[in-house]
């Protein structure tokens, strides 16, 4: 389904009416329209306008048909074109390019504007918005953005992250509500967090269908991450032509800022009595995992752009947030597990009986992964314990369940599997299983459990108007008032760690040795002191001296330092932290600092080596983020370049001023968003260039501005004149709390005799 553009072309494709019979076919990709609140050229290789939005004539001050064949410069001055093209012949459109429109007719005419380009097949398309005035509360700093990524690096579960979110996108763009939107297997959403005006009803905890949010929309919510709708009652622009002539098919629009809405979604939200709307999506794994839906009530709401390019970074953060986060809500479960495991496998070592005979003699079986019975068919012997159906059903399960070479699989509703199956619910509902084949296998049951699900609406309406009439043209439910179900013929799902256990006992079952966390302990440790140094080497005229505590508990974490000379005589040092602790990080963290040395050596500037580390991270260390600072120093002049990904700022300390240096460059590496710069300074003889890890300043409930402010002013006040030992051991304990983290400092003191020249 897409809008009526009837009055776009006389070649407009024919597509059926729009109504939930093939809203599920519906080409939203390609609606041949855009909103109206900005601009579209799609250029050909030559930068030649091929299709243009009808409203160029109010926004240029010239009509489609005298744009069609024109350069882009001609058709939207000069400067920005030229912008557009240096973005294209960069290959680099991630960033947008914030202009002035040249003076003349139309409404963009010296107007300040956003241009957007993106590729679309052979095309080149650009979008132009006009650039709204902020509210307070949208207004973007990096500095804000930095504060709002600590608040939500501060929570400790998923429900909190998740609220966290809300809250800032909330504050952020002025919406009256903002939800977070979780996705279960089978695609229906619940709400599980929401920030609101207080007059609003809670949505919180309400259930969606999948039909809600139809198969190509998911799809497209994962190549793009925001979508904004100002105003639901807008009248879409056509394209001029709808049909590119030298393709036969309209735009693809995937990427597009200003796409133009499916007219069903336009109808689900007016149902809702909303006038505006934004959405950001959270991707786990490549998946989409759920969404930030932001909803209007008072009118239109057209967002800034830079606040929904904020919006957007918040929701790229909590997506990489989302593991450690769920990992952390069934931690005390996943102990108690490998408590569990252990104490079986100790047993089934020790035990002298057939290791099949001592495995289904211990009730530590049914324990581990919370069944109430399991059944294990080896060698042709079914072996069973617990509540089990019978030996027929039970082969039927694990033909059903068979997955490739033995790994788990797990089913909290077997009936959908196999109809067949739905009498023994009472005994098995699901079931998850392990093997190797149909013949080796070892599987667990669990009963049904009935429970109850809000709805947000029936969602059955769909389903019972086609089953009378599917001729039947159907609209969007129109009520969204708390609709309850009772489920019945499944059982309590089966979670990420139950998996894990099974498969660890598959492993063990299968002599192959467990992983143990003293192991990981000392690879970490060998690894880092393998590449991280035990002391700084000398410079000409300077002091450099760093300090290493690891995390509470000697628990190896991310940090890392580096300083070497390069040979056309700099001195670099660089500080840096990957998220995590144990291997995974001492890995990640030996492969950054390898390579940001590298790439000082390849001749780069410090921030080129960061943006290189951005596209390293992202793609050999998959699911990390990393921050890290470079400081390139002249030890003959003084002169020091610098450059920032998402690192605390550094501390200049002049005689006994303090300056916090500004947040240069770029956010956190490893979320493929911004682009670092180089900063310049000089020092002068006594000047002490301070770089440190997040464990000196970030404390619990303490925003982390207020923790370097702490650590600013107590490197004023302590005594820095004679060895940066005493200097350093003061800082330490500088910012208040508990140091939960590993952290490391690294001070860089100028020292010259009297004549200027380095001592």
């Amino acid at each position: 389904m897409i809008p009526d553009l009837s009055r776009a072309a006389a070649h407009t494709p024919a597509y059926s009416t729009p109504d939930l019979t093939n809203c599920e076919r519906e080409p939203i990709h390609i609606p041949g329209a855009i909103q109206p609140h900005g601009l579209l050229l799609a250029l050909d290789a030559e930068h030649r306008v091929v299709t243009v939005s009808r409203n160029c004539a109010q926004m240029l001050g010239r009509p489609a048909h005298d744009l069609i064949g024109t350069d882009v410069g001609d058709a939207m001055g000069q400067e920005p074109a030229a912008s557009v093209a240096q973005a294209v012949a960069a290959d680099d459109m991630s960033t947008p390019i914030r202009t002035t429109m040249p003076p003349g007719h139309g409404d963009l005419a010296g107007e300040e504007v956003d241009i957007i380009v993106h590729r679309s097949g052979g095309r080149i398309v650009v979008e132009v918005e006009p650039v709204t005035v902020p509210v307070p509360s949208q207004t973007v700093s990096y500095r804000s953005a930095r504060a709002a990524v600590t608040r939500l690096t501060q929570s400790s579960t998923t429900a909190e992250l998740c609220q966290q979110l809300a809250s800032e996108i909330r504050h952020l763009t002025g919406f009256d509500r903002v939800m977070v939107y979780r996705f279960d297997p089978e695609w229906n959403g619940e709400v599980v967090a929401e920030d609101r005006r207080d007059d609003l009803n809670p949505f919180l905890g309400l259930h969606y269908p999948s039909t809600d949010i139809p198969a190509q929309a998911r799809r497209l919510y994962t190549v793009n991450w925001t979508r904004l709708i100002a105003d639901i009652e807008y009248a879409p622009v056509a394209l001029e032509p709808v049909i590119d002539p030298s393709t036969g098919a309209p735009l693809d629009l995937s990427h597009s800022v200003l796409r133009s809405v499916s007219p069903i979604h336009i109808e689900y939200l007016s149902h809702m009595g909303v006038s505006a709307s934004m959405s950001v999506s959270m991707v786990k794994d490549g998946l989409l995992w759920g969404l930030v839906a932001c909803h209007h009530y008072s009118g239109p709401l057209r967002v800034p752009y830079d606040a929904r390019s904020a919006a957007e970074f918040l929701g790229q953060t909590a997506s990489q947030l989302i593991d450690d986060r769920e990992r952390a809500d069934t931690h005390t479960d996943e102990l108690r597990a490998s408590v569990t495991l252990a104490r079986l496998t100790a047993a089934l070592a020790a035990d002298t009986r057939p290791l099949y005979d001592a495995l289904l003699d211990d009730q530590r079986l049914l324990e581990l992964v919370d069944a109430q019975g399991a059944a294990l068919y080896v060698d042709g012997r079914l072996l069973t314990v617990g509540e089990v159906p019978s030996e027929a059903d039970l082969h039927l399960i694990a033909r059903q369940l068979d997955g490739p070479a033995g790994q788990p699989t797990a089913s909290d509703h077997l009936s959908v599997l196999a109809p067949e199956l739905e009498h023994i619910a009472d005994v098995a509902a699901g079931a998850l299983h392990v093997g190797n084949g149909p013949d080796r296998w070892l599987m667990w049951l669990r009963p049904e459990i009935e429970r109850t699900v809000d709805w947000g609406g029936d969602p059955t309406n769909k389903a019972l108007a086609l089953a009378e009439n599917p001729n039947v043209r159907l609209s969007p439910r129109k009520s969204f008032a708390k609709w309850r179900q009772v489920v019945r013929g499944r059982s309590a799902p089966w979670l990420a760690w139950q998996v894990a256990a099974a498969q660890s006992l598959r492993e063990h079952l299968s002599s192959e040795l467990l992983r143990r966390s003293q192991e990981h302990t000392a690879i970490a440790e060998s690894l880092q002191r393998t590449v991280v140094l035990e002391e700084a080497p000398t410079v000409e005229g300077h002091d450099v001296l760093a300090r290493y505590r690891p995390a509470k508990g000697s628990q190896l974490g991310g940090d890392w330092w580096d300083a070497f000379h390069l040979p056309d005589g700099r001195f670099v040092v660089s500080v840096g932290d990957v998220a995590g602790h144990g291997v995974t990080a001492a890995t990640a963290m030996a492969q950054a600092r390898t390579a940001l040395r590298a790439y000082m050596f390849d001749g780069h500037s410090p921030a080129a080596c960061l943006d290189r580390l951005d596209v390293l991270v992202q793609s050999l260390l998959p699911g990390q983020t990393a921050t890290a600072v470079v400081v390139a120093l002249d030890p003959r002049t003084g002169e020091v370049e610098l450059a920032n990904a998402g690192h605390p700022p550094l501390l200049l300390l002049s005689g006994d001023e303090v300056r916090v240096m500004p947040h240069a460059g770029r956010p956190l590496l490893g979320v493929a968003h911004g682009e670092a710069r180089t900063d310049r300074l000089t020092l002068a003889d006594g000047d002490i260039l301070l770089a440190y890890t997040d464990g000196l300043v970030e404390r619990r409930g303490v925003e982390i501005d207020v923790s370097i402010d702490s650590l600013a002013a107590a490197a004023a006040h302590s005594d820095h004149t004679d060895t940066l030992d005493a200097w350093i051991d003061d800082l330490l304990t500088a910012v208040p709390g508990t140091l939960d983290d590993d952290l490391t400092v690294v001070a860089l003191r100028r020292c010259t005799d009297l004549t200027g020249e380095p001592a």
